[in-house]
C-alpha cells in the first residue's frame, strides 16, 4: 500500500482494511483522500499496479540491471504494465514517489534505466528528446573529464 495514502488513512483513524460503507451512507462519513498531483488516468494505473502486486509480488530488481529488456528483468505482466509512453511512465514516476510506493518506483525507473542501459549520449539525447546545450568545446573537455567512465 501507499505509504501516503496509509498516512492519511491513519490520520483521520480509518482501518485500512474497512469494509465499503453501503450506498446510503452519510456523505459526511465519506474520507477523501487528496491526491492532488496525480492525475486520474495516472492513479487508475496505480492502482491496477497495487492490485496486481498483492496478488503477485513482483521478483526483486537486480542493480546494476543486467539485461536492457524488461521481461528478462521482471515478470511479464510487470515488464508488460511500464511498456508505455514516456509521458505516462513519468507521470508513473512522479505517482510513486508522491505517493511512497517503493514497488512501483523501482519498476518505473529501472524501465528509464533499461531505456538508457547501453546507449551512447547522443542515443540518450534521441530517445528522450534531449537538446545538446554543449558547445562543441564543452562537451569535448566533458568528455576529456570523464574518459575513465567509458574504459572497459
Amino acid at each position: 500500500m501507499s505509504e501516503l495514502v496509509r498516512g492519511m488513512l491513519e490520520e483521520y483513524n480509518v482501518p485500512p482494511h474497512s469494509q465499503h460503507r453501503s450506498e446510503d451512507a452519510d456523505e459526511e462519513d465519506t474520507t477523501e483522500i487528496p491526491l492532488p498531483n496525480v492525475k486520474a488516468q495516472v492513479l487508475k494505473k496505480v492502482i491496477e499496479f497495487c492490485k496486481h502486486h498483492k496478488t503477485e509480488p513482483m521478483t526483486e530488481i537486480e542493480k546494476p540491471l543486467k539485461s536492457a529488456v524488461m521481461a528478462e528483468v521482471v515478470q511479464k505482466w510487470y515488464a508488460d504494465f511500464v511498456n508505455v509512453e514516456q509521458v505516462l511512465l513519468f507521470e508513473l514516476i512522479l505517482a510513486a514517489n508522491y505517493m511512497d510506493i517503493k514497488p512501483l518506483l523501482d519498476l518505473t525507473c529501472a524501465t528509464v534505466a533499461s531505456m538508457i542501459k547501453g546507449k551512447t549520449p547522443e542515443e540518450i539525447r534521441k530517445t528522450f528528446n534531449i537538446a545538446n546545450d554543449f558547445s562543441p568545446e564543452e562537451e569535448a573537455q566533458v568528455r576529456e573529464e570523464n574518459k575513465w567512465c567509458e574504459e572497459p
